[in-house]
């Protein structure tokens, strides 16, 4: 009898400890969830695939968004990119602000093109617009132009696209290698492997501003020392 008891308390301690190695080998088995941490170190996922919402603390530089974890693989068609560029275009021209003499940010957070400034240029101001108080999301607009919020990669890929200026989103790698090398006399793109901020006719178009301002736009400037420096082409 004792011996039937022993042996039916290593056959139960057995089958815990195989059940318990099983669940951290697979959590998802177990009704767990893998960590964050696990998501990201997991495969790339597909190129443009549509972005979990997963948001860091706003403004906080973090991963760029082509690395973020996705909740939907699915590629997204050439046609579907063609139809959200020309919603984004759309809803630029909405935008009935005027220009003035100046670029200015107003106080509901949107920026004023200067008179003076080229149409292209006031479209990615326009574009800009759109998007310059939503929350900052990681990974947002890398699968979809349309997201409830942007990364910073995507919310300068959203402003430059709204202008024609590109036709995918790029990550703030991507963009360091973008255009022309140095400065522009327009649009200046600030890029690194971590974050990327443009500045449009003298206006800084960051996410890193959103915490303090509640927009992208902001009228200072910042430290671009760890940056580099580009434009697009004659602009």
């Amino acid at each position: 009898m004792l011996r039937r008891v022993l042996l039916g308390g290593v056959v139960l301690a057995v089958v815990a400890l195989a059940a318990a190695v099983a669940a951290v080998a697979h959590p998802e088995a177990s009704g767990g969830s893998a960590t964050s941490a696990q998501r990201a170190d997991a495969s790339t996922p597909p190129e443009r695939s549509h972005p979990q919402v997963v948001e860091p603390q706003a403004g906080v530089v973090a991963r760029d968004g082509a690395a973020a974890p996705t909740g939907d693989s699915r590629a997204v068609s050439d046609a579907e990119i063609r139809s959200e560029l020309r919603q984004l275009k759309q809803l630029a021209a909405k935008d009935d602000l005027a220009v003035g003499s100046r670029a200015r940010v107003l106080p509901d957070g949107r920026a004023v093109a200067p008179q003076a400034a080229p149409q292209i240029v006031r479209d990615v101001i326009r574009t800009a617009n759109v998007i310059a108080k939503t929350p900052y999301l990681w990974g947002g607009g890398h699968g979809s132009w349309s997201a409830v919020g942007y990364d910073c990669s995507g919310s300068v890929s959203f402003a430059l696209a709204g202008a024609g200026l590109i036709d995918a989103p790029l990550t703030s790698g991507e963009l360091a290698n973008w255009g022309a090398p140095g400065p522009g006399r327009w649009i200046t793109i600030y890029a690194n492997d971590g974050h990327v901020f443009m500045e449009v006719a003298g206006l800084r178009f960051d996410t890193g501003a959103l915490p303090g301002a509640g927009t992208r736009w902001q009228a200072s400037g910042r430290d671009t020392s760890a940056f580099t420096a580009r434009h697009p082409g004659g602009l």
